[in-house]
């Protein structure tokens, strides 16, 4: 039975037991990298981090362990407080799936580590160039009282790297941009600036995103949202 003071090996140990391989097939077709994973959903992983302390060594632990849902409890039950640049560089070095990347980033944003977003974006390796995109997506939605300077001041960072085919840096640099434009009135503007730049481009990846992003921002309901929100300031 597992509580708040599972060790590392305790908790490895349990996921085993709710192996399925059923779920690691339905997991392949979302493009999940499977070679560790043992077939657990996030939602019932998200129930056993409930279940346990956060500890930042455990974590470590987990995550040293190199299976799919053992890293994943990893980034659910790290300590956002005490999470260090350094470490996070270090869980960075090991990303090769999209849904560890995104879960690493909502924890990067909630630890404070804004300052990696443009160290991650300039690394041609395409899962940690995606983390930069991922926690600007994130920090974008979840940091509703940070300055729209500080949002908007990834944008460079966005026409920077909008040429970057690769589908999980394009599709992350796109989501990005999305999620700055529906900020509020104010980075919608500025998103849509860029968006329709993207749009005109020569580049097929860069008018992709663009006219992607174009078509969402500029929907009644997207817009109707933004100006039911900006009324009740």
């Amino acid at each position: 039975m597992i509580g708040p003071s599972s060790s590392s090996a305790e908790l490895i140990a349990h996921l085993q037991t709710l192996r399925s391989e059923e779920n690691i097939s339905g997991m392949a077709r979302f493009g999940i990298v499977t070679e560790t994973a043992l077939g657990i959903s996030n939602s019932d992983l998200r129930k056993i981090a409930r279940t346990v302390k956060q500890s930042n060594g455990r974590a470590l632990e987990l995550w040293q362990g190199n299976i799919r849902e053992a890293r994943l409890l990893a980034l659910y039950t790290a300590e956002p407080q005490k999470l260090t640049a350094d470490l996070a560089r270090t869980w960075s070095d090991n990303f090769h799936s999209w849904e560890i990347v995104d879960t690493a980033a909502d924890l990067y944003v909630e630890a404070g580590l804004k300052a990696l977003i443009p160290e991650f974006a300039a690394d041609d390796r395409e899962f940690v160039r995606r983390t930069a995109f991922a926690m600007i997506a994130s920090a974008a939605v979840h940091l509703k009282n940070e300055p729209d300077d500080t949002i908007l001041a990834w944008l460079p960072l966005i026409d920077a790297h909008a040429r970057d085919p690769r589908n999980f840096v394009r599709k992350a640099v796109n989501w990005a941009l999305r999620n700055i434009g529906k900020r509020n009135l104010h980075c919608h503007a500025r998103a849509c600036t860029v968006a329709e730049r993207l749009a005109a481009s020569d580049d097929r990846t860069a008018r992709w995103i663009g006219k992607d992003t174009v078509r969402e921002l500029k929907s009644e309901k997207v817009i109707a949202r933004l100006e039911r929100k900006s009324a009740t300031r």
